[in-house]
């Protein structure tokens, strides 16, 4: 969204007449899911295809941290939320939160922060597995800049679980919190606590004052498998802070000289719906014993996305994605075309839940290949002469019976041995 993941921070107070538009600058069909409005969005936002926009026009009536995503109907709903398009926007109450009451001031720090997870393919998407796990975009964002407050500083937190699948525990060593309002409400108030817990698109609002003790205070999901991964920041307790200050939500953006620079630091690349590097995407090696191959189709990704084979070799595609209901980004329904290094091209026709398609490459060369109906969903096929179609299979069976038949005689020999010094004795 806007060139970032997550994309642009919303804040708003609460009654605003607000006119959301949508862009479609992309390729393939797009929309939005607005969690803050409290009306049918998707029948106003939803299908917008290539080059096009929509616009909805709605009052926020209900204060809160919402998230809002991609929505172009069907099954590419979750998919495009895997993919990182999502924001939140924040509903700022009339009604003051009582910390603030209590103060009689606003926050002398505001951190608006989203915790969201990064996928290197399809199928670990599905199965709720992230490769990484990041606040506001970039794994450990604000362990590299720390936020900083003064001792005794308010300090209020928009917490907002994107998700799009895994439950999180929001905490801060050595904070307790002076309160904790569900979903953003002002009326929804918890005294103290040591932690939030949120599912995705939970959300929360946490207040504090910062100890008079200086140094690092660490903000984590507690669920401390994702915290290795990315999801961990330092709040700095120094005199010296300049405050007030406000940590917007967005992701990083960077010009292209500054993404020049860091592609030429790269180490790894991952992407949920192409070749990523071979250390996340590993390239599956078959041989000429092999006769078929499968690659499966799931969550908008071919799974594996590279392989190598024989020439002879047969490829089966078979589709594991379910959701085929609803209009929008084609729903679940999936084809393989080659379109480069065609040597022999091949295309499917559309293939739904587990119908599959297979392909016999008699021809050497490298084959890439693209889902027509999500052209970002991409792998690969390469072909090697293996020295023609092996025997491995029929060798083992004669080599097993070799053996056996080498035992046989082995032990007739040593029964003859043995008869005749019996009858010599």
């Amino acid at each position: 969204m806007n060139g970032t993941i997550p994309g642009p921070t919303i804040v708003l107070d609460e009654g605003d007449i607000v006119e959301f538009t949508i862009v479609n600058k992309g390729t393939v069909t797009h929309g939005a899911s607005i969690h803050a409005a409290y009306t049918q969005t998707s029948k106003y936002l939803g299908k917008i295809e290539a080059g096009k926009s929509k616009s909805l026009l709605f009052k926020v009536s209900y204060p809160g941290v919402y998230m809002y995503h991609c929505a172009p109907g069907g099954h590419a709903i979750p998919m495009h939320v895997i993919y990182g398009q999502y924001g939140m926007i924040v509903v700022k109450p009339k009604k003051k939160y009582k910390l603030e009451t209590i103060l009689n001031k606003p926050p002398d720090v505001e951190i608006f922060l989203n915790q969201h997870e990064f996928y290197s393919n399809g199928k670990d998407a599905i199965e709720s597995k992230p490769l990484y796990t990041a606040f506001n975009g970039k794994l450990f964002r604000y362990v590299e800049n720390p936020i900083k407050a003064k001792p005794g500083d308010y300090v209020r937190i928009y917490y907002l679980n994107v998700g799009p699948n895994q439950t999180a525990t929001f905490h801060i060593v050595g904070i307790i919190w002076d309160f904790a309002y569900w979903q953003g409400n002002p009326d929804m108030v918890y005294p103290g606590g040591q932690s939030v817990l949120a599912g995705p698109t939970d959300s929360w609002v946490v207040e504090f004052r910062v100890p008079p003790d200086e140094g690092a205070y660490l903000m984590l999901n507690h669920a401390v498998g994702p915290t290795d991964r990315g999801a961990i920041g330092l709040l700095v307790c120094d005199d010296s802070a300049q405050t007030p200050v406000t940590v917007i939500g967005d992701g990083p953006k960077y010009s292209q000289e500054e993404l020049n620079t860091l592609k030429s630091k790269v180490t790894r690349v991952i992407s949920p719906f192409e070749p990523g590097s071979p250390d996340v995407d590993p390239v599956a090696y078959y041989g000429p014993e092999t006769g078929e191959v499968t690659v499966k189709i799931i969550g908008n990704s071919f799974y594996p996305k590279s392989i190598v084979i024989a020439e002879g070799t047969k490829v089966k595609w078979v589709n594991e994605d379910v959701f085929s209901y609803m209009e929008g980004e084609f729903a679940g329904i999936h084809n393989v075309t080659s379109y480069e290094g065609i040597a022999e091209p091949f295309s499917s026709p559309l293939l739904a839940h587990t119908e599959s398609f297979t392909f016999t490459f008699n021809k050497e060369g490298d084959y890439k290949y693209m889902c027509t109906p999500h052209p970002y969903m991409k792998g690969t096929v390469s072909v090697k002469d293996m020295g023609g179609r092996s025997t491995a299979g029929p060798s083992k069976i004669g080599l097993g019976f070799l053996i056996t038949l080498l035992f046989l005689v082995t032990f007739q020999l040593v029964v003859t041995v043995y008869n005749r010094r019996k009858k010599a004795e």
